[in-house]
């Protein structure tokens, strides 16, 4: 175990946050010309609605997450700046878009989520199996990474999701199973380790990410590794959780890179595949290296 001074808690002392966290403000003709692709195609990101720190980066090498689906999310997990509520009518025309906006950028490798939409008898699955096959048409050399939501163990949906040809399949865990109730109240973390051994015997590269800073043991952490590994995972994704508002939880502690190069080594050596980590590392960051 790395032991490290702990950089006391945003919750407690109300401290800036420390020089590791800090990000460049985006700018560029690049990310100028990708913002003006999501606006004019009406468009959903997670990287704004999710208020990603690597925004700038990402959308100033042409890249972007897209999220399909709309963006109003049925879940009110206590860490995520998504809306949440009712959706409204999903758009039908929405797979054709997307499509003709990621060959429009020219990405090499496109990543696609979406809101949890569980009012839904199929949980969106078309729509998904739509968009992925929209954009293989249309980009055939693009490689698709699809970060699914929890399907509630509709494993019929599942299968249509992951079916139009996508090379890798992610599913988030977002934390520890201690803290399941606190930061996923409407998940189960035993059936989110289902959903992604069931994506691996399909055949697909699994991918999942976690949050750490929410009060969770590094023993816990290793724990969630294990598992992983048991349920077929072969890439994880590990980040610093930050809090959206002041409504959502607030950050236990903030951790320090290396203690995240620690657990970027313990991965590894766990058996998996490839580990991103670090303080501003999301989901989708990076995503081309993980294939």
């Amino acid at each position: 175990m790395l032991e490290l001074p702990v950089v006391n808690s945003e919750k407690e002392t109300r401290v800036k946050k420390p020089n590791w966290l800090r990000v460049k403000l985006p700018i560029g003709e690049k990310y100028k010309h990708v913002r003006n692709l999501v606006d004019e195609y009406k468009l959903n990101t997670i990287c704004q609605s999710g208020n990603c720190p690597n925004m700038g980066e990402c959308w100033g090498a042409g890249t972007a997450t897209f999220m399909i689906l709309g963006d109003v999310c049925t879940r009110s997990c206590s860490f995520c700046a998504v809306k949440t509520g009712r959706p409204p009518e999903y758009d039908e025309d929405e797979p054709r878009r997307v499509a003709e906006a990621i060959k429009l950028m020219e990405v090499k490798h496109a990543v696609i989520t979406s809101v949890n939409r569980d009012e839904l008898k199929d949980r969106g699955a078309e729509i998904w199996y739509q968009t992925v096959v929209a954009v293989k048409e249309t980009s055939p050399n693009t490689t698709i990474e699809t970060l699914i939501p929890d399907v509630r163990a509709n494993w019929d949906a599942l299968d249509r999701m992951i079916d139009g040809g996508q090379e890798v399949v992610s599913h988030n865990m977002e934390t520890v199973e201690a803290l399941y109730r606190k930061v996923r109240p409407q998940a189960k973390y035993q059936r989110s380790l289902d959903q992604i051994l069931r994506t691996k015997k399909a055949g697909k590269r699994t991918k999942s990410g976690i949050m750490v800073g929410l009060g969770e043991t590094q023993e816990q952490v290793f724990k969630i590794m294990d598992d992983l590994v048991e349920h077929g995972c072969d890439v994880l994704t590990i980040g610093q959780y930050l809090r959206p508002t002041k409504h959502h939880l607030a950050v236990e502690e903030f951790i320090h890179p290396d203690v995240f190069q620690m657990y970027k080594e313990e991965g590894l050596k766990k058996g998996l595949d490839f580990v991103e980590s670090g303080p501003l590392v999301r989901s989708s960051y990076h995503a081309e290296r993980h294939l």
